[in-house]
Order: structure tokens, then sequence, then C-alpha cells
């Protein structure tokens, strides 16, 4: 054995096996005796399926051989998940004293499924092998696809909280009347939902403004987001659309006593008394109402229009109350009459 020892051979190529005379496995490098467990009276067919080219595994036809590639298949090994395939292998065969044949096996060019499927890291190879500088490889990409794909994540939660940021109305928290067209647009375009549109002005609020400052306005509207958050269904739309003005889209909703009952409900909480530092904030609402099932083909901005002119309509009313337009087919008209909450 030309004075090394087998252990220290195996040491230094895990991957090895060094066959007898006879075909017996006398040695078998650590890393391959791992994945391909061996008895003591296994011989070379016991271990080995030589593949390319495709010979039978005994010591004779293995030694016309020598000095040249060969492609082996393992015939018992590890196997770690469901995968059933047999490992293939790269081996040369080096004729040594006394008859023996040492083998060096490797894996193939692309070791990755392999080296998963057995679970090996660069501690299971020698330094100089091929497969370390592999590992190291597969390593950095790892670490480089992990902080990209890190990085990714970062951006889209980014572009999310941007995009949240720009259809959100930073005071009161509701959607702002960018998201509200966007909305609008999207129900029109699928006609696949009715829904009920409500336009709502605060009326008075322009003297808590005056009076008081706009610090109370600002908690005002703060208050009003909250009363109107609880007068809605979690699939409904609220939208802050201006100073004092708020839509508000109700989703399957064809019924317009409802949305009625609903406006009355806003007004009538709109009209309590909210505190500002000691001081009672008195405002009301006035609301206009209309119904996607009033038209025969959705625009939005006939929609937004015909809700506008009943909210102005509650207004010369006298405020405090809520209209629903009806449309027709001559024009737009207000065909309800302004009614108090």
């Amino acid at each position: 054995m030309i004075g090394i020892d087998p252990s220290v051979l195996a040491k230094a190529m895990p991957m090895m096996l060094l066959l007898e005379a006879d075909g017996r496995v006398s040695h078998a490098g650590a890393t391959l005796a791992r994945i391909a467990p061996m008895g003591a009276d296994d011989g070379i067919a016991d271990v080995l399926r030589f593949v390319s080219p495709n010979f039978a595994a005994d010591m004779d036809a293995l030694r016309d051989r020598t000095d040249r590639r060969l492609k082996v298949e393992l015939l018992r090994e590890t196997r770690i998940g469901a995968d059933e395939r047999a490992t293939r292998l790269r081996c040369m065969a080096f004729p040594l004293a006394e008859g023996r044949i040492l083998l060096n096996l490797s894996f193939s060019a692309d070791p990755g499924e392999a080296l998963r499927r057995h679970r090996l890291t660069a501690q299971d190879f020698s330094e100089v092998d091929p497969t370390v500088d592999l590992l190291f490889l597969k390593e950095a990409h790892d670490v480089v696809l992990t902080e990209f794909e890190r990085l990714s994540d970062r951006l889209e939660q980014a572009r999310r909280t941007a995009e949240e940021e720009a259809a959100t109305d930073k005071l009161t928290g509701l959607r702002n009347r960018r998201a509200m067209d966007v909305y609008l647009a999207r129900l029109a375009d699928s006609r696949k939902q009715p829904f009920g549109l409500m336009h709502l002005d605060l009326d008075f609020f322009k003297s808590i403004n005056d009076s008081l400052g706009h610090a109370a306005g600002d908690h005002v509207l703060e208050e009003v987001a909250r009363i109107l958050r609880a007068e809605v269904r979690r699939g409904d739309m609220i939208a802050r659309t201006g100073g004092d003005e708020f839509m508000l889209v109700f989703a399957d909703c064809t019924e317009v006593e409802i949305m009625r009952r609903i406006a009355a409900r806003i007004i009538g909480r709109l009209e309590k008394p909210i505190d500002w530092q000691g001081h009672a904030c008195r405002i009301s609402g006035s609301i206009g109402i209309t119904m996607s099932n009033f038209y025969d083909k959705l625009d939005t901005r006939r929609l937004v229009s015909d809700a506008d002119r009943a909210l102005y309509e509650s207004k010369r009313c006298g405020r405090a109350r809520h209209t629903v337009a009806v449309p027709t087919i001559a024009g737009r008209r207000v065909s309800d009459a302004p009614r108090p909450a």
C-alpha cells in the first residue's frame, strides 16, 4: 500500500474505496461510508454498479479500465426524503500493489441534488476537492438569494405602505378622494355588485374652526370618522373627499329605505355635542343618496354628481336631512323630497 496508512487515506480522500485483490472492500472514505454504509464482507458488486461504460463489477473487468473515467451508481445508500433514485458518481480506478485497486469517487458536475439528499457540507470533503468550492459558491448564492428575497420583501412592503399612505386621509385614517374614485370605477366596471352611494357634508362645521380653531375642527373630524366607521359594515367604503365632506359606499345594497335609515342614524349621532377641552362642539350633516340600480349604464361621474345635487338639495331645504336622487331619461332630477333626520 505504498506505505500509506489506509485510515489516513480514507480521511484524505473521503470519497474513496480501497479494494483488495479479491474485490472485497477493505476501507472506505468517511463521506462515502456515511452515504453508503458497507458491511465487513461487502465486495465491489455489493456497493457499485458501473453504468458508463457498462460492465460487470468484478476486479478483472475493473483492472482493464484503470486510469479511465467511469460512471457508477450506489447500490445501497442512506436516503433522506422520498427520492428513490440512485446517486450517480464519477469514478477513477488506480491499480496498486498486490492486485489492489483504489477507486476515487466524486459527484457529478451538478451535485446539488445529491448533496441536499444526503445533507452533505464542506466538512464532508477534502479541502482540495472541487466540491468544496461548489458548496461555498452555493452557500454564497443562498446568502445572496436570501438577502435579495429580504430586500424584495422590504421593497414590496414599502410599496404597499406608500400605496396605502397615498390612498389614506392622514387626519382621519379614512380613505381619500383618490381611493374613492378608484373604488367606484372598479365597481362600475364589474357591474357584479350593486351598491348605494352617500355624500355627506357637515353642517355648521366652519363655525367650529372660526370660534375654537383648527385643532378643535380636527378633533371634530376625527370624531365624525369614528361615528361613520360605527355605522358601516366591514366591506363598506368611507372616504373623506374634502375638508368636511365624506362619501360612503354600501356594497350589495339595493334598498333605498335601508340607506335612508342609515342616513338618519348618522345625522342623529352627528347632532350630539362633541366635547373639545370643555367646549361643546355642535354640528349636523346634510346627505345626498343615490343607488347603482337606478342606472341602466353606470357612469361614476354621474352617480357622484347626482349624489352631490341631492346633498345640496338637503342644504337648500334647511340642512340636517337627507335626499335621494333618482335619474330620469331626460337628465337628472332630485325626485324624493328632502327628509329631516
